[in-house]
């Protein structure tokens, strides 16, 4: 299920969400015009390698010029492929806006990066020993949409399932597209502690628990930092 839009307008102009979304694909150009070899040598370095993390907790030098830590942030703005990145940057772009609008713009940018390197944490947790890097926004996102479940469960959704030639489209409110969302990850997280480890990530190359931890700490943070406060949603207007 592929969400197109969703019947929740907001009153700003959500420059955040535009400017992640712009960030991410000027990152995925450059990766795109690298060679092979340089190309794996930059996503070495600038996604997050769980061994390195892990050695890096430990007090242990890997010899990289960019702190393993913050390697937790600049993998999100990093793709394996056009699709996952079309893919990540559609569900932003549906859903970014309306948390953007209630949390105000610089809270919003605060705990979009936070849901990410939380998420990747969780990843890092189940695959502590594994030398395969690990790159997306797909833990920041899924951070937000935990926290538009929360805030707008009853806003309709309006997507597509593709099929083959044919693309029927459907309306479900948020927490039924969502929450069978949220099940989808958390089951296929739990299946993958029995799969190998394969292209990039656990369970075939799908950072399932970075998906379903980024939406749990989504929508615990979002209402911490004023996603209920109709406060936040009059700041977002101006700053």
């Amino acid at each position: 299920m592929v969400p197109i839009k969703d019947d929740n307008p907001t009153k700003i102009t959500p420059y955040v969400t535009y400017g992640l979304i712009a960030a991410n694909v000027l990152a995925f150009l450059y990766e795109a015009s690298l060679p092979p070899q340089a190309l794996d040598g930059f996503l070495h370095l600038a996604a997050v390698v769980p061994r390195e993390l892990s050695l890096s907790f430990a007090g242990v030098s890997v010899n990289q010029p960019v702190p393993e830590w913050a390697t937790l942030i600049t993998a999100q703005f990093l793709h394996g492929g056009f699709l996952h990145l079309a893919g990540n940057m559609l569900f932003l772009w549906v859903f970014g806006n309306n948390v953007e609008e209630k949390l105000g713009r610089a809270k919003y940018l605060l705990f979009y990066l936070s849901c990410g390197v939380l998420a990747s944490l969780a990843q890092w947790f189940f695959a502590q020993n594994s030398n395969i890097p690990s790159l997306g926004a797909s833990g920041a996102i899924a951070g937000v949409m935990g926290a538009y479940i929360l805030r707008f469960p009853n806003v309709e959704i309006l997507g597509v399932v593709p099929l083959g030639f044919f693309f029927p489209t459907f309306r479900v409110p948020a927490y039924f597209f969502l929450g069978l969302w949220f099940i989808q990850q958390a089951f296929y997280g739990l299946v993958s502690l029995e799969a190998p480890t394969n292209i990039g990530m656990e369970g075939g190359g799908i950072a399932y628990w970075a998906h379903a931890g980024g939406f749990v700490f989504g929508a615990v943070l979002g209402p911490l930092l004023g996603l209920f406060s109709d406060k936040s949603a009059e700041e977002s207007q101006y700053g």
